[in-house]
């Protein structure tokens, strides 16, 4: 009987256990939003000339592919003849074979970056209902732009992500600008970049630096807010801040969309 009972309790305990195991991974399986690794195709064609990875990066993501070549490293059309080895031989360059190692390395694993994107997404829907989850990709670019935005799609360049601390970086850039190339912010800067795109300044807004400029705070802002983070914390960012606890009747996508921030302050 004892024995019996025994047996009844560790039946129990292992299903638990499986239980939870199974909805951990069943929760991980269904992530809102979860990155496409460009990028590993990409090392694999510019350390390895391997053509099947070239012939993926054009018929898996044919919009990437020219995006990263025609907008990204400016290197011609996509269609012309020998744009392919152009694109090899810009790569062949010793730093920037030092860096696809580099990502390789830091960025083997994007669990917790696809987790942080799922999370930020399903708070910017519930905070602006209206908005349309975007299509995410990785990628290597040669030290341009961080986050490209095309429609709704964002491109990540993880060569802007390796650390502030990272010894190629402080050849090129202020010790503030290192300050948010590092893992932490990738997802604060798909977001705040995304928001831009889907509520861009508005041309009244664009001929005067000072609109100009409380818009993109107040963009940055509801960055904070849909993070529940302090990513962005410049003197106008606080002055949004202040603005809105006094004014809790004003919604998000109001604050967003409005013409004269001035007129707030």
């Amino acid at each position: 009987m004892r024995h019996f009972l025994y047996l009844l309790l560790c039946f129990i305990f292992l299903s638990s256990c499986n239980l939870k195991l199974g909805n951990k991974e069943q929760k991980d399986k269904h992530l809102l939003v979860e990155a496409k690794r460009y990028d590993q195709l990409e090392s694999r064609y510019l350390t390895t000339g391997d053509f099947s990875a070239l012939q993926n990066m054009q018929t898996e993501y044919p919009q990437e592919t020219r995006a990263l070549i025609e907008d990204v490293l400016k290197l011609g059309d996509i269609d012309e003849i020998g744009i392919n080895s152009r694109l090899l031989k810009f790569y062949q360059d010793t730093l920037l074979q030092r860096v696809i190692a580099d990502i390789e390395e830091q960025y083997n694993d994007f669990s917790d970056i696809n987790k942080e994107l799922s999370f930020a997404f399903k708070r910017m829907q519930k905070l602006l209902p209206s908005t349309t989850i975007p299509k995410v990709y990785t990628q290597i670019g040669a030290f341009d732009q961080s986050i490209i935005v095309n429609r709704n799609t964002i491109g990540i360049s993880l060569d802007k992500y390796l650390g502030s601390e990272y010894p190629l970086y402080k050849k090129f850039y202020t010790a503030a600008q290192r300050e948010t190339m590092n893992r932490s912010y990738i997802v604060a800067d798909c977001l705040h970049f995304y928001l831009m795109s889907l509520f861009p300044c508005l041309k009244e807004q664009s001929d005067n630096l000072i609109e100009t400029g409380l818009h993109a705070a107040a963009v940055m802002w509801v960055t904070n807010t849909i993070l529940n983070k302090e990513m962005f914390t410049t003197k106008k960012v606080q002055l949004i801040g202040s603005f809105m606890a006094k004014h809790p009747e004003m919604t998000i996508k109001e604050l967003l969309q409005c013409k004269h921030y001035r007129t707030l302050l």
